[in-house]
């Protein structure tokens, strides 16, 4: 069974984006596109809700995005893609599937596929959904230092406890700490 990571770039007071939905505090050097572009090679699906889908096709198809970023934009572009909206009414992205109705039955499919790991880069929303159907297998969290002050936290809407157990922490040179967690499930 395919495994979906779920990676996120939060602040050190547990937000994702600040008040006016910014994201220009992430803390993003060398080191971390290095990481970036060494995670991408163990996914072969991205998994976006609409929003972030939106913000990725506008920016990663683009001749800017190939010219300051070219390995992460060929991977981005070339990597499968769904998007998960029962709002979206087209797609635009190359390499790109839109899922619309029974999104949990959809998404317990893909992971039964073979292949690589599935990510989720961002979309907040789309991980309460994903956690509230128990289809989440790793957490990765990109702790930024950086106290925001507000803005939206990442997990808003979460109706009951997940307990996770750590399995790695790294620190980057920039400050930032990837603190990566695996779901503790109940025994059946």
């Amino acid at each position: 069974m395919r495994k979906v990571i779920f990676q996120m770039l939060i602040s050190l007071d547990g937000y994702f984006e600040g008040s006016n939905k910014e994201i220009d505090w992430h803390n993003v050097d060398a080191e971390f596109n290095d990481y970036a572009i060494s995670n991408l090679k163990n996914v072969d699906t991205l998994l976006f809700g609409r929003v972030t889908y939106e913000l990725m096709a506008a920016y990663w198809p683009t001749e800017d995005a190939m010219k300051n970023d070219p390995i992460v934009a060929a991977a981005m572009n070339d990597t499968a893609k769904i998007v998960v909206s029962r709002t979206l009414k087209y797609i635009s992205w190359e390499n790109t599937k839109l899922i619309r109705e029974n999104i949990p039955a959809e998404l317990k499919k893909l992971k039964q596929q073979p292949g690589k790991a599935i990510a989720v880069f961002g979309s907040s929303d789309l991980g309460v959904t994903l956690i509230e159907n128990d289809l989440i297998d790793e957490f990765q969290f990109i702790v930024n230092p950086l106290i925001l002050g507000g803005g939206k936290t990442i997990f808003t809407g979460i109706r009951h406890r997940l307990p996770l157990k750590l399995v790695s922490a790294r620190t980057f040179k920039n400050g930032n700490v990837l603190l990566t967690y695996h779901p503790i499930r109940k025994e059946n």
